[in-house]
């Protein structure tokens, strides 16, 4: 029986060590977070110091329970979780579950980090344990604190004022600001025009490009030419200015040098992954963390490839430094060397947490190496990661750049750059990417040899029309690294942040960028109006700060939150009360309808946006009508609006004399023929679609009703085609087909007996019909039920009436007062959609 229980967070991390630490150990998995607040009101109690009320999380409840067995065997405990906050608090929750189970009375319970999953320094970790550290658990305590304190208490005044079902996040929403906000850039943003002339030129042999840079005189700007007729003027005067040659007036070479970019951090991974892989910021933490946990390479059985994916920190240990030292000296040769090792500063507005960069745990798994053992997201990521620790440690790329001005006449002049690798040093193994054009591109490749005074032949001038362009959309690489600009969230937190946005529907990918939705906009403009403070970037960038003291030991976790709350309760009683659900959803008035004279409005309402003819308050019963796919209401023209309420349309009469029409309804649109409904296609348009099309789409409606009828013995009992294979029905109850039978060679009596032994499925809302109808017994099952478990939320109430967990009212001293006897429904994760304020936001 194995003397120590060590536990880890996934099985993958466990299966890894397991192997390391021999029969005196057992190695668990807690799968994640073991307990999280109860999924309601009063989880965080402000009135009695913030207590905090946890409960099991249903789905590792079983895991818990495998931990709590194994601990009550062992002799030592060694709590092995990640070494970030949330892993401190992951042991902690550990930890209060097996004390308040009185298994830890006679057993040392130790704390164990590392930050790579290596034989080394699994053994160094658990050579060289230490207390659990409270201040890193109270500053989680105090950041789930607050995110729930924001979810439960703003997500209500969402649904009040925008659109129920909404909600909002601490972090998420200054994200959410940030989005919203470029999106009216691009919208404001005014194009202008503007002319670049450019020369032709080739001297030995060699073509190349020189731009304009002097006309009559004067430094050429952007916006000195700005219409065609004065670009094909200028460039007949250059033309005829230049006689067919132009002569280099002055050559400037100038060698610099370049430094490789610092090992990777989780923002600047996911940025890269996003630019050179086109990974989400999801998959990338997913992928690193197989790599992390351990990877199985044959004989060597499951190894860690990279170090804790999850740091702010650029650093490397001496021991890393040493071999890749030794890789570069091999791979690339000793010139490719520094003299000592590279060393670089985190820019990072709120780094914390000195552990190391993201590396290879061994320098010497060559990509190559380990490529046979990786699936293919894990070859491109760790090829990756790979290159840039061991660019890290070369030395500097070698450029030298030549720019050459060239007279054209007296009074004008075009400049040509180039830049020529003089030795490439890092750039032999990796080039960082950019999001945006800088100015280094716009320099060519090497220019000819060039002297003063030499004639260089013109073979054109080009005149080139251009007009600005708005900034660009976020894309997952420029909204993370403009997070961390600002100091906004954490690592670990940038994938959940842009996975919150996407599932909620507050912005869509188009094209790889973040657009917001018309409900987005609506969330980010109430949010940014009337709770300002709380989407400030500085706000949220300093509660970060004040987080950060708190892991350090110098502030407390109770008086931030008693700072925090005041003002912010009283601002959601305030609006709660004070905003008109109009100014909320964005509403607004776009003109006037010329039939009917009435005023045309777009709203946000329970199903989307909407265009309305007429106002209620005028005594009218206005029209309304959805907007399409890819319009928006802070966008949409007029025109474009009352287009819309052209349907339902008329398109003419079948062949059979019946009327054929379009519309759309509660399901999307469709086409009518009589009593026929008929779905149209994904790629059809109901304002365009014609009278062929429609009827096509209603002829394919009946053939495909025909089809379904397998057979029919005309006494209910049919044979039919469903969704998922042929089936038996009499209209009340279903039953299956026997794989060896052929459904056509069925007989009447062989249907009946299938049918009598098949389960019985009331039909929709029969179940919510019966319920109303029988009050009383409802009523003696809820009395059957603890109060508690009434409490929870209705899905997990079966759960809670089977069994339920003592739960932990924690208090903000630093030795938590007793556990009362009051019990609480085990709670699962609420799911992202979900029908009530989500506490974690």
């Amino acid at each position: 029986m194995a003397k120590n229980l060590l536990i880890v967070e996934s099985p993958a991390k466990a299966k890894t060590i397991n192997k390391y630490l021999g029969k005196d150990f057992e190695v668990l998995a807690s799968y994640g977070h073991v307990r999280d607040l109860v999924p309601k009101e009063g989880a965080v109690d402000p009135e009695h110091g913030f207590a905090m009320r946890y409960a099991l999380i249903e789905k590792n409840e079983k895991h818990v329970e495998a931990i709590a067995r194994a601990a009550s065997k062992a002799e030592a405990i060694y709590l092995a979780t990640d070494l970030d906050r949330e892993g401190e608090a992951i042991s902690w929750h550990i930890s209060e579950i097996l004390r308040e189970r009185g298994l830890l009375e006679g057993r040392s319970v130790q704390r164990v980090v590392f930050s790579e999953i290596t034989p080394r320094a699994i053994k160094d970790a658990v050579a060289k344990p230490r207390a659990l550290a409270q201040d890193l658990v109270d500053a989680q305590q105090a950041r789930r604190a607050l995110d729930y304190l924001v979810g439960f208490n703003l997500s209500p005044v969402l649904w009040r004022k925008v659109q129920r079902g909404l909600s909002a996040g601490r972090v998420q929403s200054p994200a959410l600001r940030m989005i919203v906000e470029r999106e009216e850039e691009i919208e404001a943003f005014k194009t202008r025009e503007y002319w670049s002339l450019d020369a032709q030129l080739a001297h030995a042999g060699v073509a190349f490009t020189a731009r304009l840079s002097k006309l009559k005189g004067k430094k050429f700007e952007q916006f000195d030419i700005t219409d065609a007729a004065t670009a094909h003027a200028a460039r007949a005067a250059l033309l005829a200015a230049a006689g067919g040659a132009l002569v280099v007036s002055e050559v400037v070479s100038k060698e610099r040098k370049r430094r490789a970019a610092p090992p990777f951090t989780t923002s600047t991974l996911q940025q890269e992954a996003a630019r050179k892989l086109g990974f989400a910021t999801s998959r990338t933490m997913r992928v690193a963390q197989g790599l992390y946990e351990g990877v199985a390479l044959g004989i060597e059985g499951n190894v860690g490839l990279i170090s804790y994916m999850r740091t702010d920190s650029v650093s490397l240990s001496a021991e890393a430094l040493g071999e890749l030292r030794e890789v570069i000296a091999r791979e690339f040769g000793a010139h490719a060397l520094p003299e000592k090792p590279n060393f670089y500063q985190n820019k990072s507005k709120n780094a914390q947490e000195a552990h190391e960069a993201i590396r290879p745990t061994s320098a010497l798994r060559t990509p190559k190496s380990v490529a046979a053992f990786l699936n293919d997201d894990q070859r491109k990521l760790y090829e990756l990661i790979w290159k840039r620790a061991v660019a890290s440690q070369m030395i500097p790329a070698t450029l030298n750049t030549v720019s050459v001005d060239l007279a054209c006449g007296a009074d004008n002049a075009f400049r040509a750059s180039g830049t020529t690798v003089v030795d490439p040093g890092f750039l032999a193994v990796y080039e960082e990417g950019r999001d945006q054009k800088s100015d280094d591109d716009d320099e060519q490749g090497k220019l000819p040899a060039l002297a003063a005074g030499a004639r260089v032949p013109l073979a054109d001038i080009l005149a080139e029309q251009h007009f600005t362009e708005p900034p660009p959309r976020y894309s997952e690489a420029s909204l993370v690294k403009t997070l961390e600009e600002y100091g906004i969230g954490r690592p670990s937190t940038y994938a959940s942040i842009i996975q919150v946005l996407l599932a909620r529907e507050y912005v869509l990918l188009d094209q790889r960028r973040f657009r917001p939705t018309d409900v987005g906009r609506a969330v980010g403009k109430f949010l940014s109006q009337h709770f300002t403070q709380y989407v400030d970037y500085d706000f949220t960038a300093r509660l970060e700060d004040e987080l950060d003291a708190i892991a350090r030991g110098e502030e407390a976790w109770v008086p931030l939150l008693e700072k925090f709350w005041t003002p912010f309760k009283r601002l959601v009683d305030d609006k709660t009360e004070s905003v008109e659900r109009s100014e909320a959803t964005g509403a607004r008035e776009i003109g006037i309808d010329t039939v009917s004279g009435k005023p045309v409005s777009v709203r946000l309402g329970r199903y989307g946006p909407f265009a309305q003819i007429g106002r209620k308050e005028d005594g009218d019963t206005p029209r309304y009508a959805s907007l399409r796919p890819g319009q928006s209401m802070h966008t949409i023209a007029l025109a474009d609006a009352l287009e819309l309420f052209k349907l339902p349309r008329v398109l003419g009469d079948s062949p059979q004399g019946e009327a054929v029409s379009v519309g759309i309804g509660r399901f999307g649109p469709f086409v009518k023929q009589g009593d026929t409904y008929a779905s149209l296609g994904k790629e059809d348009d109901p304002y365009t679609i014609d009278l062929a099309h429609a009827l096509a789409l209603v002829q394919a409606k009946h053939e495909a009703a025909a089809n379904r009828v397998i057979k029919d013995f005309g006494n209910g009992v049919q044979v039919l085609n469903g969704r998922y294979g042929p089936y038996i029905t009499d209209g009340d109850k279903n039953a299956r087909i026997p794989k060896e039978r052929e459904p056509a060679s069925l007989g009447a009596e062989e249907c009946a007996a299938l049918l009598a032994v098949a389960p019985f499925r009331p039909k929709r809302g029969a179940a919510r019909k019966n319920t109303k109808a029988a009050p009383a017994k409802k009523a003696a099952a809820k009395k059957a039920v603890p109060a508690a478990a009434q409490a929870a939320p209705m899905r997990n109430r079966a759960a809670s009436v089977k069994k339920t967990a003592a739960r932990k009212t924690v208090t903000p001293q630093s030795t938590p007062r007793k556990a009362t006897a009051a019990k609480t429904a085990i709670t699962r994760r609420a799911p992202t959609k979900r029908a009530s304020p989500s506490p974690g936001d």
